[in-house]
C-alpha cells in the first residue's frame, strides 16, 4: 500500500474509532448511569441481519425476516434506555456533525477561503426561513418543519446559483457575494416573522434556530444517515478535483477537470448534505467552520485525507458537544443562570458549539493560524 494511501486509511480509522468511542461514552451518561461495557453490549444486541426472504401477495412483494447477531445478557432497563432513548439522539448528532464537517471542508476548498462554511451559499438561511415560516404562519407542508427546512435549504442554494451563473459560467466571487446577499435577506425575513409571532411560536422558532437534537427517534436517523454517508462518499470521489481547484480554475481546467460541471456537482451535493443535517437538527454553527480548518492545520490541505478525517472529527465533536448540552450543562455559567429550565432540562447543542467554537476561532486568529488556503 502506498504511503499516502496508508496515511489516509490509518488517520480515518483512528478518527472513526474515536467517533465510536464517543458514541458509547455519551450513551453511558444520563439520569441512569450505565457502565460502558453494558452500553456496548446493548448496542451489539440491537444489531440485526437478514435471516430469510419470503414472497408476499402485495407490496412490497418481499417479506424480510431479521435475526439478532448477539445475545448478551444486559439487565433491564439498560437496553431500552440505550437503544430507544439515548442512541437515536447520539447517532443523529454524529450524522449531523459528519455532514456539516464534510460540507464545510468542500466549501472551504471550493472558495479557497478558510472562513467558508456550509451556510455560505444560503443553505442554512433558507432552511431557517422556511422552518420559521411554518412555525409562525398558518401553513401546512407534508412532512412538517423538517421537510420545509430541507426544501428551503435547497431552494436558497439553487437561487444563489442562478443569480451567480451567467452564460454557463459561475464565478466563485460572484457566488460568494450572492450567497451573502441572500443570507442577509433571508435573515431579515426570519426576524420579521419572529416579530409577528406569538409567544409560543416565538419560543419554538428560537429553539429551532439554536439547533437541537432533542426528541430524536430512529425514523429521523434513518433519513439523515444515508444522505450524509452517500453525500460524503460522492464528495470524496472528487478529492482530486478539489485539490486542483485549490490552485486555480485555469490550472484545474488545463489538468483535465471539467470545472463548471465539477462546481455544479460540488455545490449540489454539499447543499443536499447540509440540508439533510439542518432539517431535523436546526441551525448548528461552527462545526462546518472550525473542524475542517483545524484538521487542515493538522493533516494538510490534501482533500483525500482532509475529507474523511474532517467527517469523523465533526461527528465526534458534535456528539461530545451534545453530550455536554444534554447532561453537563449545570456546571456552566449558563446553567447557573437557569437557562436549562427554559429548554426542558438541557441547552440546544447549537449554543454549546458556538460557546466552544467562537473563542477557539478567536484563538486561531490571535495565533495567526487562519490564513489563505
Amino acid at each position: 500500500m502506498p504511503a499516502a494511501r496508508a496515511r489516509v486509511v490509518s488517520a480515518t480509522l483512528a478518527l472513526a474509532a474515536l467517533t465510536v468511542a464517543s458514541i458509547v461514552a455519551s450513551a453511558t451518561l444520563g439520569p441512569i448511569s450505565i457502565p460502558p461495557a453494558e452500553v456496548a453490549q446493548a448496542i451489539l444486541n440491537a444489531v440485526v441481519v437478514p435471516a430469510g426472504v419470503t414472497a408476499t401477495a402485495g407490496f412490497p412483494f418481499l417479506d424480510v425476516t431479521w435475526a439478532h447477531v448477539f445475545h448478551f445478557d444486559v439487565p433491564d432497563p439498560y437496553p431500552f434506555v440505550v437503544v430507544n432513548l439515548r442512541l437515536p439522539r447520539i447517532v443523529l448528532g454524529a450524522a449531523v456533525g459528519f455532514a456539516l464537517a464534510v460540507a464545510g471542508t468542500v466549501m472551504q476548498g471550493f472558495f479557497r477561503n478558510p472562513m467558508a462554511d456550509p451556510s455560505i451559499i444560503g443553505v442554512s438561511s433558507g432552511a431557517a426561513a422556511a422552518a420559521v415560516a411554518l412555525i409562525v404562519l398558518p401553513l401546512t407542508v407534508p412532512g412538517g418543519i423538517p421537510a420545509a427546512a430541507f426544501i428551503g435549504a435547497l431552494a436558497a442554494a439553487f437561487f444563489v446559483y442562478l443569480i451567480a451563473t451567467q452564460n454557463g459560467h459561475t464565478p466563485v466571487a460572484t457566488l460568494l457575494l450572492a450567497g451573502v446577499a441572500v443570507q442577509t435577506f433571508l435573515g431579515s425575513v426570519v426576524s420579521l416573522l419572529m416579530v409577528r409571532s406569538d409567544q409560543h411560536s416565538l419560543q419554538r422558532a428560537i429553539h429551532w434556530l439554536m439547533g437541537s437534537l432533542a426528541d430524536t427517534d430512529w425514523s429521523e436517523v434513518s433519513l439523515v444517515v444515508p444522505v450524509a454517508l452517500l453525500g460524503g462518499l460522492v464528495l470524496y470521489g472528487y478529492s482530486r478535483e478539489l485539490n486542483l481547484l485549490l490552485l486555480s480554475e485555469e490550472d484545474a481546467h488545463s489538468l483535465g477537470v471539467e470545472v463548471e460541471r465539477t462546481k455544479r456537482l460540488l455545490l449540489a451535493v454539499a447543499s443536499v448534505v447540509t440540508g439533510a443535517a439542518v432539517m431535523y437538527a436546526g441551525v448548528i454553527g461552527f462545526v462546518g467552520l472550525i473542524v475542517p480548518h483545524v484538521l487542515r492545520l493538522v493533516v494538510g490541505p490534501d482533500h483525500r485525507i482532509l475529507l474523511p478525517t474532517s467527517a469523523f472529527a465533526g461527528a465526534t465533536f458534535l456528539v461530545l458537544a451534545d453530550t455536554l448540552a444534554r447532561v453537563g450543562v449545570d456546571g456552566l455559567p449558563l446553567g447557573a443562570l437557569g437557562v436549562t429550565g427554559v429548554f426542558g432540562g438541557g441547552l440546544p447543542v447549537g449554543v454549546i458549539t458556538s460557546f466552544l467554537g467562537a473563542p477557539f476561532f478567536l484563538y486561531l486568529l490571535r495565533k495567526r493560524e487562519v490564513h489563505e488556503l
